[in-house]
């Protein structure tokens, strides 16, 4: 097993981990958050200043390639599940800050991947097997096409807008018009803001001079329904409220919320637009809030845990009990492996909530989380915009996986 240092789709270093058996070497590459929980796996960086800002990972590495390796000798890739607790009780903390949460999920993944080839199956097959999924589908998607918050580098903001085509057969057909989508809206904010308005954000979404998210929304819906998609694609929002939140009120731009004048602002924004998911409504420990939210809310649309329930049993235990969302948000480097989060997918589940895959605004060219997708057959995707490779990546995957699947799988229903 060899780990070096790589960079992700924001120039910073992450974690390249080689895992090799007999006859194969599995190859992963470890993604990185921007607006962080802080409930999460702890990403480990050395903090020496001299090396990009503070933010290099041999910490990391070496942990991978002088403790973490020479534990796992000898053991069957395709054992995931043993494989991945020998690395949680050798860490010994809960948010894995003595080995790292990249360094552990690094590991994992590639080891997952060896299991699969060793199996001589597909990726999204084994992940089938090793979670105990009946069947698989392709996920509708949620794209994210204006950015904004800390993906954007603006303060008190809604950090995500994005649209989900629900209405098509295919995910093919999904995708090709989010994509139309996405274009057609890169030639309305062209015409507004001339190239100015098509500069891009982390996740590949338009960073356009719009100050408030209405206005975002009244030319993501003017996009849509100049293709006809009026009603076969709606919307999404990422608030990241945690991000704007100060104790006890929020702040969007220089506007005061209480939480309950938050949601008033949530349910505004539903009425007048048509909006299906919102995540990350209320701010990671505002358990009040979120309860209230689910009150009002949860009947009408998807409410997505993310910084709430950082992929993590606990959290979604807790959240069930309180009532406090519908769905859970899963990254896998959140909490560390893919048995973790496979565990947390079942939860969910089980509670009959939806789940969304999703990637990090720091990624990697890796389409792991597309094979993850389909082998939970979660229902929805969360990679980004039609653009740039490390998002792009984990679509193409996915057009692969549905013609390698042809009709023995459906498109997922929202």
């Amino acid at each position: 097993m060899v780990a070096r240092e790589v960079l992700d789709s924001r120039g910073n270093p992450t974690l390249e981990v080689n895992v090799v058996t007999d006859n194969a070497i599995a190859k992963s590459f470890v993604p990185s958050g921007a607006s962080t929980g802080s409930h999460e796996a702890l990403e480990l960086r050395d903090g020496d200043k001299a090396r990009y800002g503070g933010k290099g990972v041999l910490k990391a590495i070496d942990n991978v390639n002088k403790i973490i390796s020479k534990k796992l000798i000898g053991f069957n890739c395709e054992d995931q599940k043993k494989i991945d607790e020998l690395m949680i009780k050798l860490d010994g903390t809960e948010n894995k800050s003595n080995l790292g949460g990249n360094a552990i999920v690094g590991v994992s993944m590639a080891v997952c991947k060896a299991g699969a080839f060793h199996k001589n199956m597909h990726l999204f097959e084994h992940i089938k097997e090793i979670s105990g999924t009946k069947k698989l589908s392709l996920p509708v998607p949620q794209l994210n096409i204006i950015n904004g918050g800390k993906h954007a580098g603006i303060e008190n903001d809604i950090q995500e807008q994005m649209i989900i085509p629900i209405k098509f057969k295919t995910f093919n057909e999904a995708l090709r018009a989010g994509v139309e989508v996405y274009h057609e809206l890169k030639n309305l904010l062209k015409q507004k803001f001339g190239s100015q308005g098509i500069l891009l954000g982390d996740e590949g979404g338009f960073v356009p001079k719009i100050d408030n998210v209405e206005a975002r929304l009244e030319l993501i819906d003017k996009a849509i329904n100049n293709l006809g998609y009026k009603n076969k694609i709606f919307m999404a929002l990422d608030c990241a409220a945690s991000e704007f939140f100060y104790s006890d009120y929020y702040k969007i731009k220089e506007k005061e919320y209480s939480p309950g004048e938050l949601i008033d602002f949530y349910k505004s924004l539903i009425k007048k637009y048509r909006i299906i998911s919102i995540e990350d409504s209320m701010a990671e420990d505002d358990w009040n809030g979120w309860k209230e939210l689910n009150k009002e809310l949860g009947k009408k649309i998807q409410l997505v845990g993310d910084d709430l329930l950082v992929t993590n049993t606990e959290r979604i235990s807790q959240a069930l009990e309180e009532k406090a969302c519908n769905a859970l948000l899963l990254k896998v480097n959140q909490i560390g492996t893919v048995t973790e989060a496979i565990n947390a997918a079942k939860l969910a589940f089980k509670n009959k909530w939806n789940v969304v895959v999703s990637h990090r605004s720091g990624e990697t060219e890796d389409s792991f989380i597309a094979d993850l997708c389909v082998g939970l057959n979660a229902g929805q995707s969360k990679f980004g915009a039609p653009a740039r490779s490390e998002r792009t990546a984990k679509y193409n995957r996915l057009l692969n996986i549905e013609e390698k699947l042809g009709k023995k799988v459906g498109f997922a229903k929202f």
